[in-house]
């Protein structure tokens, strides 16, 4: 493990963990002393409990979840860098950290990583300071809070990973991002990138619009947000962001993502839609680099 995988691991440590929680960190320690384990690592607990696996390697779990990352290309990996679970009666937290290695562009390799690690430091926090503060309102009900990563696209040249969150207070919503890295050029490829000019926000959104209302025609159960749906929204769906949530998957076609409630009931989840190339080609920087 490099030198700033190293920083960022101690930088995980810093984050503090409530006193109270000290006496079951102490009976977890002197469990595994008993059992002589040879494994390194550090465990705290609220209400019931809170795990803090410390780093790659440190835990029979952990290790069997490495085994099961796949290899990213010849040199790039990502690995599960960090997990935080916390299990109490009503209260309940799992966050999983992803760290992207092996880059020779460590410069974006230590940018993504460093975002990643600032998202989970956040969640973490804004966890802890929820429930104290439903805590000490005595509201009772449930929070939780369960992010993770998933590898939508792993390919000779491309790489997408989705980092995700479901936020549990009383109800449940559901937030994507995704990056997409070259692993060739090692750069990492933003929806803009792709185009010569801004026409793409239009021809993009015209085509969603297309694909929504062929969904709701052919399925009673679909429902979009969008103009000529039988719908009593206010904030219809018009056009996408400049900077719309994507990835590119393993046909290399661009996919498009919203998040949860953005486009559609919640029940819909999480919305995307493939974009075929053909509506895109004149519009591209460089036509089969990505797409094809």
């Amino acid at each position: 493990m490099d030198r700033k995988l190293e920083e960022m691991k101690q930088q995980y440590r810093d984050i503090p963990i409530p006193k109270e929680l000290d006496f079951i960190v102490t009976k977890a320690i002197k469990r595994h002393t008993k059992k002589k384990s040879s494994l390194k690592w550090l465990t705290a607990a609220a209400a019931a409990a809170v795990i803090l696996v410390a780093s790659v390697n440190t835990s029979p779990v952990f290790a069997h979840a490495l085994s099961e990352v796949p290899l990213v290309g010849n040199l790039i990996k990502v690995l599960t860098f960090r997990e935080y679970k916390f299990e109490g009666q009503t209260y309940e937290a799992k966050l999983e950290v992803p760290a992207i290695t092996d880059m020779q562009n460590k410069s974006l390799e230590e940018e993504l990583n460093q975002k990643y690690l600032a998202e989970s430091k956040k969640l973490y926090s804004d966890f802890m300071s929820d429930m104290e503060k439903m805590k000490a309102e005595g509201t009772g009900g449930h929070l939780g809070v369960n992010s993770g990563y998933v590898v939508k696209t792993d390919t000779d040249r491309i790489l997408s990973v989705g980092r995700y969150v479901v936020n549990t207070v009383g109800s449940s919503s559901t937030t994507f991002k995704f990056d997409t890295i070259d692993k060739k050029k090692e750069i990492l490829i933003t929806l803009p990138s792709l185009f010569k000019d801004e026409r793409y926000i239009d021809v993009i959104s015209e085509n969603i619009k297309e694909q929504m209302r062929d969904q709701m025609s052919k399925d009673p159960q679909k429902i979009y947000w969008v103009q000529g749906a039988a719908t009593q929204m206010s904030e219809l769906f018009e056009k996408i962001k400049k900077d719309q949530n994507f990835y590119l998957n393993a046909s290399g076609q661009l996919v498009i993502s919203f998040q949860k409630y953005e486009v559609a009931p919640g029940y819909m989840g999480v919305p995307e839609f493939i974009i075929p190339t053909s509506v895109l080609s004149d519009l591209l920087v460089n036509k089969d680099e990505y797409l094809r």
